[in-house]
């Protein structure tokens, strides 16, 4: 068995969720010594389609009439397309079509989890659908206190800084007007968010947002993974302000380091993080205000213990183990 992982356009998506997947899927097949390529011109038994462009879409048109299998991977839904860019509430419902008609060439589908699953299924593809988590990397993502040290010795912060960081890029659906919203609101914390994207691409309130000047905020920009890793380790709180995603793996990058975290109240989380039990939710900016004060100010309950749980369920190597179930599961149906 041999497998293709394509990603279209890979070095434009390297900093992004979507990028951090593909390598997270690379780093599962090794762990499970799955055979895999990148190389178009390379042979192989099933392609594993990561994007939903045009040179995607003719990869998999090619490859079924070579009768090759497809795994199309369902990283993006309209739902949440549509708060991203400028011009994306416009453009969202030839998206949704375009996507249908990508993913249904897949003879199974992907996506990271079951809330994502049901959005799909409500499209009406007709295709086996299966939710599987990016999932995270255990090995490097953990809990140490020299990282955090190396956190606040970078940004220059004291042992009695609060800070609060967030981590996306430059676009409305990740919550960033409401995390600088905050940040004016709680003027004797620091808060830092780590991401970038273009601005010209961003609508006009997020353009306000980010050129917001204030003493207690910091856009860092985009950072390594390493660097993400010690930011865990040394904040006060991550706060995860988004209103649609199909899974958030900063979330889960959070749990492994057992961070504090508080997240919005949406339907994406509520079958795998629980209010209170491994992290903290909200609703509106006034209650985010409220916990973020409590958590920083460690008037709740440190919840580290279980938010490991969550991430040691969606360790790589279970990842690697659940990938190899659905190739060989599509691989029978040759016979």
């Amino acid at each position: 068995m041999k497998v293709l992982l394509y990603t279209e356009g890979e070095k434009l998506f390297s900093k992004s969720g979507l990028g951090k997947a593909i390598k997270h899927q690379m780093k599962a097949l090794e762990y499970e010594n799955i055979d895999y390529t990148t190389d178009v011109q390379d042979d192989y038994d099933i392609v594993h389609i990561n994007w939903y462009g045009p040179n995607s879409f003719a990869l998999a048109k090619l490859a079924k009439k070579k009768g090759k299998k497809i795994v199309y991977h369902a990283h993006s839904t309209e739902e949440d397309f549509k708060n991203g860019f400028i011009f994306c509430k416009q453009i969202s419902p030839a998206f949704k079509k375009w996507l249908i008609k990508c993913y249904s060439l897949g003879n199974v589908i992907i996506t990271p989890t079951p809330y994502s699953k049901r959005l799909l299924e409500g499209y009406g593809i007709d295709k086996k659908i299966y939710a599987i988590s990016n999932g995270i990397d255990l090995e490097n993502f953990k809990k140490d206190r020299k990282l955090g040290k190396k956190f606040r010795e970078r940004y220059e912060l004291t042992e009695k800084d609060k800070v609060v960081i967030g981590i996306g890029l430059y676009i409305e659906r990740k919550g960033i007007i409401d995390f600088v919203e905050l940040a004016k609101r709680l003027p004797e914390y620091k808060f830092i968010w780590f991401g970038y994207s273009p601005l010209s691409a961003a609508t006009r309130e997020v353009r306000e947002a980010v050129k917001t000047k204030l003493d207690n905020l910091l856009f860092a920009g985009y950072v390594e993974q390493k660097e993400i890793i010690e930011a865990m380790n040394g904040c006060d709180l991550y706060f995860f302000p988004t209103y649609e995603e199909t899974e958030g793996i900063p979330i889960i990058e959070a749990c492994a380091c057992q961070t504090p975290a508080l997240i919005r109240d949406i339907p994406i989380f509520e079958e795998w993080l629980e209010d209170g039990k491994n992290v903290y939710k909200a609703k509106t900016i006034d209650e985010m205000e409220e916990k973020i004060r409590k958590i920083v100010e460690k008037e709740l309950p440190d919840l580290g213990e279980e938010a490991y749980k969550v991430a040691k369920e969606r360790d790589l190597k279970e990842i690697g183990k659940q990938l190899r179930k659905v190739y060989e599961t599509v691989l029978k149906e040759r016979e």
